[in-house]
């Protein structure tokens, strides 16, 4: 188990487990954490100390992802997420664990499964060394990311991926099992995006979202919170009270709400720097306020802390060539106003 390797290098082991196992609305004020990546934790000494000055907790952005620990049927390569862990280890930093069963970026060689049988077996058995791998370390896995199509044409349905061709919507529950099984003390969670703004189609994706959870939480699976991904697009509206309906759905079956992935696509926002800052505050700001007036989460992650570090411009170039805004810290580490909204509701990293 790595959190025993860490101990006997020395390195400490946070003891997380009492506030793993607080219900929903516990903590007054969340938890503050990043997604990080390894090679800049190495590399950057700046963003390093960033991170260890203001995160509670952290999870790797890609180092604990399929293609990146399993790049053939035979091999675990859990270098990054390890050198990771050590870091938090060093600075008394929590851990979160992204992700056991999410569509994007299977490796090819699982295009090789066919039959149910041996689906189950390779989900539950890479779920089984890498959960038990952390255990003790990580707190909190999200065991599954984004089920639900961007579109869904009912609350059942689900995207097309290895899992569901073998295994169809079984392999959320047996994915949430196994890692229950692996590490019965971890905080499991279903994560996904696209939840929080108005229209049909975000109106679906929490129907299919809820309609998930119900089947977990009737059938007696081991499933503790929703993350809330949060990567928020400035130029859609946040639909509070559908937003806050589906809160209390959430909060009636006794689930707790974590924000995952928090960020804010700036794309279409205007190119002066305190003006876009300030909007992309706002934005946070009216997303944070619905979620807590009806349950505070636990955590707040944002996808990434630094502009240096972001997926966003992959994805989202701004089309006047200005470099994306979209986290709390900008590219020299300088806090924004995104942040001193995330400090509303979090608790300081001192």
């Amino acid at each position: 188990m790595l959190a025993s390797s860490l101990a006997a290098a020395g390195l400490p082991c946070l003891d997380l487990s009492a506030r793993a196992a607080a219900g929903p609305g516990v903590l007054a004020r969340a938890v503050y954490g990043a997604a990080v990546r390894g090679d800049a934790l190495a590399n950057d000494p700046a963003y390093a100390e960033a991170v260890a000055a203001r995160c509670r907790t952290i999870v790797p952005e890609g180092s604990l992802k399929w293609p990146v620990i399993r790049p053939n049927r035979e091999t675990f390569d859990f270098g990054d997420a390890d050198r990771i862990a050590a870091f938090a280890g060093r600075h008394g930093i929590g851990l979160r664990g992204h992700t056991l069963a999410w569509y994007g970026g299977m490796p090819s060689w699982t295009d090789a499964i066919t039959s149910r049988a041996e689906a189950e077996r390779v989900l539950s058995e890479h779920i089984e060394r890498v959960v038990s791998r952390y255990a003790g370390l990580i707190t909190s896995w999200d065991v599954v990311n984004e089920p639900i199509p961007d579109a869904p044409s009912s609350p059942g349905d689900l995207r097309p991926f290895v899992w569901t061709r073998t295994l169809g919507a079984d392999y959320i529950p047996i994915a949430f099992r196994a890692a229950a099984s692996a590490d019965p003390t971890a905080r499991l969670v279903l994560n996904e995006y696209d939840v929080e703004f108005a229209g049909a189609r975000f109106k679906g994706k929490r129907d299919a979202l809820l309609a998930i959870a119900r089947r977990l939480v009737d059938s007696g699976v081991p499933l503790h919170a929703i993350g809330l991904q949060a990567h928020l697009f400035a130029d859609r509206s946040i639909d509070r009270d559908g937003l806050q309906a589906f809160l209390r759905e959430i909060r009636a079956m006794k689930l707790d709400v974590l924000v995952t992935e928090l960020d804010v696509v700036d794309v279409s926002l205007p190119g002066d720097v305190e003006a876009r800052d300030r909007q992309v505050a706002e934005m946070a700001r009216a997303f944070l306020s619905a979620v807590a007036e009806v349950i505070p989460p636990s955590t707040i992650l944002t996808w990434g802390i630094s502009d240096r570090y972001t997926w966003v411009p992959t994805y989202f170039t701004r089309p006047d060539g200005l470099p994306n805004r979209p986290l709390p810290l900008d590219a020299a580490m300088r806090p924004k106003p995104l942040m001193a909204v995330i400090e509303r509701y979090t608790r300081s990293a001192s």
